[in-house]
């Protein structure tokens, strides 16, 4: 009798459990602290898996926090609805590249201004991106380095193309400032995300990408690809072989990046609170053991440093998407 009585306690306590799990958001706020960070992107992803190591370091600090992902619109759907959640410090959004200084010259209209609606909170993350060749390629035209590729490319206009994730992307933008800066012509050839992009480079359908290193490192470890330059202004400490466009091209510098913001209209005192426990974990040994195998270097610099960075790479990206020709609907 006493183990029916358990078995029946523990299968109503896991009822109870799972349908609290199947809350909407709204009733989870109203019955918890509990905090959210948004994710812009489906799960699995870089952004995705740093931002649950980070949740899962300081619940002992905010207490509970979860991961709520709303893909959609190159990123834009998660980012509106973390500007148009209620300011009380439970909603917390992710900044990026892509979201907050790309977008808002690709797209004709954005139902959110990516500067003044969001407070920024602290920058979590900085990804060098990288040129890379295929391999077989970069073998058979004799470029083992930069400014190889860069003489084959000025001797040869239109003879090499390159790929990216698509009209827009990051690869593109990069891609067309190298080859402004470089003083080439390549072809540009889009693809429908970053994963048919590496692989067509992998397979030589393409001759080279512009991609971040965390998704390149694997196939340059490989000997697939070939690791021409880093795009950050310094060699990057996950990869110190590989130099800096900059050595080569004065003042060239693109990095992949995202951190945290919240509402704007968010108490400064909870944005210092936010800052305090996400900072400290980005600081943290482990944390900083872990991002570098996703090849990802933690930053954690205060909000007035963020959102600097916002503003920077917002007014940077309006002439480069311009000059690009690339819009999205």
């Amino acid at each position: 009798m006493l183990r029916r009585r358990s078995i029946a306690t523990a299968m109503a306590s896991l009822a109870s459990l799972a349908a609290t799990a199947a809350l909407p958001w709204s009733a989870h706020a109203q019955t918890s602290a509990t905090r959210r960070i948004v994710v812009p992107f489906a799960p699995g992803g870089p952004i995705d898996v740093t931002t649950r190591l980070l949740a899962e370091r300081v619940k002992d600090t905010l207490g509970p926090v979860v991961i709520e992902n709303r893909p959609g619109a190159g990123g834009n759907l998660g980012v509106d609805l973390v500007a148009k959640a209620p300011a009380d410090g439970l909603t917390i959004g992710i900044a990026a590249v892509a979201m907050h200084a790309i977008n808002p010259w690709l797209f004709a209209k954005l139902p959110f201004d990516p500067i003044k609606d969001f407070a920024p909170v602290t920058q979590m993350v900085r990804i060098p991106n990288v040129l890379v060749m295929n391999a077989e390629t970069a073998q058979r035209l004799k470029i083992i380095s930069l400014k190889d590729f860069i003489a084959y490319a000025k001797a040869n206009p239109g003879k090499l193309n390159y790929g990216s994730g698509g009209n827009g992307s990051a690869g593109h933008l990069g891609g067309e400032i190298l080859k402004q800066r470089g003083g080439f012509f390549a072809v540009h050839i889009p693809y429908g995300g970053a994963a048919p992009s590496q692989l067509a480079l992998v397979s030589g359908q393409v001759d080279y990408t512009l991609d971040n290193l965390a998704g390149a490192a694997a196939n340059i470890r490989a000997g697939k690809i070939v690791a021409l330059a880093v795009t950050s202004a310094q060699r990057s400490p996950l990869m110190p072989e590989v130099p800096a466009l900059a050595e080569t091209l004065p003042g060239f510098e693109i990095d992949t990046w995202w951190g945290l913001v919240v509402p704007a209209a968010t108490p400064k005192a909870e944005v210092q609170k936010l800052h305090a426990a996400f900072a400290g974990a980005l600081a943290a040994p482990e944390v900083k053991a872990r991002f570098a195998q996703l090849m990802a270097e933690p930053v954690g610099g205060t909000p007035e440093q963020f959102a600097a960075l916002m503003q920077r790479e917002y007014q940077r990206y309006e002439a480069v998407v311009k000059a690009s020709g690339a819009k999205a609907e």
